[in-house]
């Protein structure tokens, strides 16, 4: 008796593990994965086993892997992407000690550090997962502040200032280097905002 060829597209909704909360599970099972081995050694067929789903449903709602990836990387990143709001919400005498203070703040919290860290390992591991993370900060968060400024050179001051909190960050979290590890917080937005300030809008 032949076996049947299997069916491509998407799976029947049995099969699949499909149903509601099936696409939460999938990013969730999709951050554990990528958090855990990294994006080269992450595979669709383990997100679809942490899932509980069949692999052709991931590739049904999100395509090939990068795509996975950004769609983790979203969610794990959403915490950041009210900077834009931190922005507009004051003058721009003090804007860098509050960005300063909402962006490391972000880090500070162990709830949304893990799933940055877990982002920022696989960016600097592969190539792949680089270009989606700086798709993300670059469209989904600098443009929107670049907007806001009103400065020339608005795009590259933003960017500038991304490089300074994105490097306290990987020093103070990722690296660990010292005395920078273990000072406290409001030293740490203190100096690093007054670097800000100046790069928005020295």
């Amino acid at each position: 008796m032949t076996t049947p060829p299997r069916r491509r597209g998407r799976p029947p909704r049995a099969e699949a593990g499909d149903g509601p909360g099936a696409r939460e599970r999938i990013v969730a099972a999709a951050r554990a994965e990528f958090a855990e081995r990294g994006y080269d050694g992450a595979s669709i067929r383990a997100i679809a086993k942490g899932a509980g789903v069949d692999p052709a449903l991931v590739h049904h709602y999100f395509g090939p892997k990068e795509r996975v990836f950004a769609a983790s990387v979203e969610l794990g990143f959403a915490p950041a992407l009210a900077a834009p709001d931190v922005v507009q919400e004051g003058g721009r005498e003090d804007v860098g000690e509050r960005l300063t203070r909402f962006v490391l703040g972000v880090w500070e919290d162990p709830a949304t550090r893990e799933p940055l860290l877990a982002i920022v390992r696989s960016a600097v591991a592969n190539e792949t997962a680089a270009a989606v993370f700086r798709e993300l900060v670059t469209e989904r968060l600098m443009l929107p502040i670049a907007g806001l400024l009103g400065v020339p050179d608005a795009r590259l001051r933003a960017e500038l200032a991304a490089a300074q909190l994105v490097g306290v960050a990987m020093l103070r979290h990722v690296i660990k280097v010292e005395p920078l590890a273990s000072v406290g917080f409001e030293d740490v937005v203190a100096r690093a905002g007054a670097a800000v300030q100046a790069h928005l809008t020295g």
